[in-house]
């Protein structure tokens, strides 16, 4: 995506203001949006602007930024986003944009933009010798069955040819836009093919009838009772794959258990019971393989449950660390002989563990959990210690990677100085 700037300095006004009937508008519109969502207004409010002005001014972003008490960096950042704000002044008459996306060039949109260089001006975004036309390649527009086109203002012209397109940029040039159709320029109804409607050329059979296409198709069907096969089912074959299965639709007939066991209500069809003892089959598989507990979370254990705490405290029971779950093995097929670090009561003046390099704020927060809040006790950890604190934080061996007990043991002796004498460097 090119990088889009405001027009330089030399060409923008001194100031901007809604008009009075637009300045009303923009208060109903931000009306419309919740309280503390009014910045959402931002691209309605700049699209009226531009309408007013012609196109976004550096006076014009200020304005909006104020209206809706917004930063003006955020609405500099959406007016430059957006390709449909010009953030330079164009045509006084019309701004025509080409759309040069593949339906529109294999079309002879290439033939519409050698219009444009002709008639306006060599390079886009530059106005013609007036100032009233100016145009600019565009992506797709969304007309691609009527290609190639043209949007002017909020208009589509449809259905082009280089010489139709002149007709039309002469007519804008001359103030008789308005006496232009919007629209296809050819004999073509809105979308349908060019030489003509193809289908539904003759609405008397159904119009026939008050019902309409339900009464055609009983009368299709040859049967007086309507057709055999209900229309939600039509041209879908029958067959044996578990994923069509009436027991998986929503709602379904026919329900799987997780026993194996099969129900079904008495509108399910026979026919469905073969696959319906499939899925229950399956499920009861995946019951037995599955690898989450279907107990409630609430009673799963927690590394770190303060409501435990809390009923611990109103019992009068001691509140202290939780002991965690029985740490894994950092190497598969090497039993770990772990040790749980000893801890202390919280002291007055805790040193900032932070200071370790790999410690963060939330590891801090858990390692004072577990009545760890020195470096003095970090560095005297021995190897089942660390490998108990590891496995409890589940890095994986990164404490001895990032080698704690030595930052700590060097925190310990003499601060920072001491770290930076070790180690070459600060603590972050």
């Amino acid at each position: 995506m090119a990088v889009r700037r405001l027009a330089d300095e030399a060409v923008q006004p001194q100031g901007f203001a809604f008009t009075r009937e637009n300045e009303a508008w923009a208060h109903h519109v931000i009306g419309k949006y919740p309280p503390g969502r009014q910045h959402s207004a931002v691209i309605p409010l700049l699209m009226r602007a531009q309408e007013q002005e012609g196109w976004v001014t550096r006076a014009a972003i200020e304005y909006v930024a104020r209206m809706l008490d917004m930063p003006l960096i955020r609405v500099l950042e959406v007016a430059t986003f957006y390709t449909q704000f010009q953030l330079a002044p164009v045509g006084t008459r019309a701004h025509v944009q080409v759309c040069g996306t593949t339906p529109c060039m294999l079309r002879g949109a290439g033939d519409l933009i050698e219009v444009c260089k002709t008639k306006i001006h060599p390079e886009p975004f530059h106005t013609s010798e007036g100032g009233t036309l100016s145009w600019e390649e565009v992506e797709c527009q969304g007309a691609c069955v009527n290609a190639p086109m043209v949007m002017i203002f909020k208009d589509t012209y449809e259905d082009l040819t280089p010489e139709r397109l002149e007709e039309i940029i002469d007519a804008f040039e001359a103030g008789r836009g308005d006496t232009i159709e919007p629209g296809s320029q050819i004999d073509r109804f809105t979308s349908e093919p060019a030489s003509g409607f193809t289908s539904l050329t003759d609405e008397s059979v159904v119009l026939k009838f008050p019902e309409g296409g339900q009464k055609v198709a009983r009368r299709a069907g040859k049967t007086g009772e309507g057709t055999a096969v209900p229309p939600t089912r039509a041209a879908k074959p029958k067959t044996d794959a578990v994923e069509t299965a009436e027991a998986i639709r929503s709602p379904s007939p026919v329900k799987a258990t997780r026993n194996g066991e099969r129900r079904a209500s008495v509108r399910a069809p026979k026919e469905n019971a073969a696959q319906a003892d499939r899925v229950a089959e399956e499920a009861e598989v995946t019951s037995r393989t599955r690898h989450h507990s279907d107990k409630p979370r609430d009673q799963e254990p927690s590394l770190r449950a303060p409501e435990l705490k809390k009923r611990k405290a109103a019992s009068g029971m001691d509140v202290g660390p939780e002991s965690p779950a029985p740490a894994e093995a950092p190497t598969a097929g090497r039993p770990v002989k772990a040790v749980r670090p000893q801890g202390i009561e919280r002291p007055a003046q805790p040193d900032d563990l932070k200071m370790i390099s790999g410690v963060g704020p939330r590891i801090e927060g858990i390692l004072n959990d577990l009545g760890i809040y020195t470096y003095a006790q970090v560095a005297s950890w021995k190897k089942a210690e660390r490998e108990w604190v590891d496995g409890y934080l589940k890095f994986k061996g990164r404490i001895e990677r990032e080698d704690w007990v030595k930052q700590a043991k060097a925190l310990a002796k003499g601060g920072v100085a001491e770290y930076e004498r070790v180690f070459g460097k600060k603590p972050r």
